[in-house]
């Protein structure tokens, strides 16, 4: 059998055919550069999965960080307290000798038979340490300055005040 075709069915044939290709060779093409964009895409993709990696990790060390830093923080607030305790027993100290220092211009020297005893801050201590040693506890005489002291061999305690920071002669 012989198959007569008619030249306008041919045509139109050759036309549809060539449409076809042409439509094919453009779904060829849409479909190459959707490729290549999926492949974009991809390569995007595991940038920003490497990306979220990264800051994973370096928000990990900044948790570390801070924990570590915290830590920090709390020890020298501890030490700011115990520096400021320090400072305020500092300066407790530092009136209590300042007073002392404003008061202690003499001493107060115990003898006994003349010879020297004990010193002591006030005349009140010199006379319990000798009260202590035995002394009476009554009849107790103070030296007026300038006046001449009985000898020694005479006395048996006697407290006498000495100047406190200056050389004796």
């Amino acid at each position: 059998m012989i198959t007569l075709i008619r030249t306008r069915t041919l045509k139109s044939l050759r036309t549809d055919l060539a449409a076809a290709e042409t439509e094919a060779e453009n779904a060829r093409a849409e479909a190459e550069e959707c490729l290549e964009q999926s492949g974009d895409l991809v390569d995007y993709l595991t940038h920003a999965d490497d990306v979220v990696g990264e800051l994973r990790s370096e928000l990990a060390q900044s948790r570390l960080d801070a924990a570590r830093l915290e830590g920090e923080l709390e020890a020298l607030r501890a030490q700011v307290l115990l520096d400021t305790e320090d400072r305020q027993a500092l300066r407790t100290l530092l009136r209590v000798t300042r007073k002392q220092n404003q008061r202690a211009d003499r001493v107060y020297a115990l003898f006994h038979h003349g010879r020297l005893h004990s010193v002591h801050p006030t005349v009140e201590a010199a006379e319990i340490a000798a009260e202590a040693e035995g002394a009476p506890r009554s009849g107790w005489t103070t030296h007026t300055p300038g006046a001449a002291l009985p000898p020694a061999c005479e006395v048996t305690w006697r407290v006498q005040p000495l100047p406190f920071g200056t050389p004796t002669p």
